[in-house]
């Protein structure tokens, strides 16, 4: 197969500057996209800014032979959205790829948070931040008829941590926003996915144990970069990866039962098991396949 390439490919890459975005942002540029770095300098758990990091990570891509430039509008706000794209217009003309990377961690035992600091925060970078950045590059890939936006989730978010509520409630939140912003998107030729990363970054330090040489940022990295390509031949899925491993990740619904108006909670209770038999599951690409296979069992 050719080498997958981004020539002539404008990328805005958020929470660019460090670990996960920082090995986006380099692949893209490799292969010869424009990458707008765009990172706030912020630590682990959001705060106080720095212009250095994404200054940083910019500068070496052009060391390397690429094309790039910093950002550090905050992702947090429509404004901010609105600037980090304009931004990537006003210096290369156009805007084909958005990877929403940035986030930070709030972690704290659910009856122990509070909104304003460790609700609000999270879910301002991780979930208001991918709306404001999408919703701002939208229009334009609407109107060339052409887009690819990658959004981060987490495994936090599909299958649940214990002490990361929030953060968990923003990356499942990523995934209800790629799959419609899938459906919204196909008919202009704009995919969205969403990867599930694992790797060995300031984020995740001391949540892994062991192998932390194969958890490198750079072995995720390829799988952002097909999903950003024109290539991409998928839409609305999930994906998981780490160290060089790469599975899907999709929803199934059992067969479960249909006993109309003979349904009681005493019946549910008894039939529990059969209710949860993964044997024969459904994969249901929108809400309308599950109405089309439900209702023919209705009585």
């Amino acid at each position: 197969m050719a080498e997958l390439r981004f020539d002539g490919r404008v990328a805005i890459v958020t929470g660019g500057a460090r670990g996960l975005g920082r090995a986006h942002a380099m692949l893209l540029a490799d292969r010869g996209a424009s990458v707008v770095v765009n990172d706030v300098g912020a630590a682990v758990e959001g705060g106080a800014t720095d212009d250095a990091p994404a200054e940083q990570a910019a500068a070496e891509i052009r060391d390397r032979g690429g094309v790039a430039f910093a950002n550090s509008d905050s992702v947090t706000t429509p404004e901010g959205g609105d600037a980090i794209v304009a931004a990537a217009l006003d210096t290369f003309g156009r805007i084909d790829i958005v990877v929403n990377n940035a986030g930070i961690l709030r972690d704290r035992a659910f009856h122990k948070i509070t909104m304003d600091e460790h609700v609000d925060p999270v879910l301002d970078v991780h979930l208001r931040g991918a709306f404001n950045v999408t919703r701002a590059a939208w229009t334009y890939m609407r109107e060339q008829g052409y887009g690819r936006v990658v959004n981060t989730t987490s495994s936090t978010g599909l299958l649940g941590n214990f002490g990361q509520v929030s953060y968990a409630a923003a990356k499942m939140g990523l995934v209800g926003l790629t799959r419609a912003l899938a459906q919204e998107g196909a008919t202009r030729n704009i995919k969205v996915n969403a990867l599930a990363p694992m790797a060995i970054t300031r984020m995740s330090a001391g949540l892994t144990t062991g192998n932390a040489d194969l958890l490198v940022p750079e072995r995720v990295a390829p799988v952002v970069a097909y999903l950003a390509h024109e290539e991409c031949a998928t839409n609305g899925e999930v994906f998981t990866a780490a160290g060089g491993y790469v599975a899907r990740v999709f929803f199934g619904f059992t067969p479960g039962i249909s006993e109309g108006p003979d349904l009681t909670p005493e019946l549910v209770a008894e039939q529990l098991g059969q209710i949860r038999d993964e044997d024969g599951y459904l994969v249901h690409d929108d809400p309308r396949s599950e109405v089309q296979s439900v209702y023919p069992r209705l009585r």
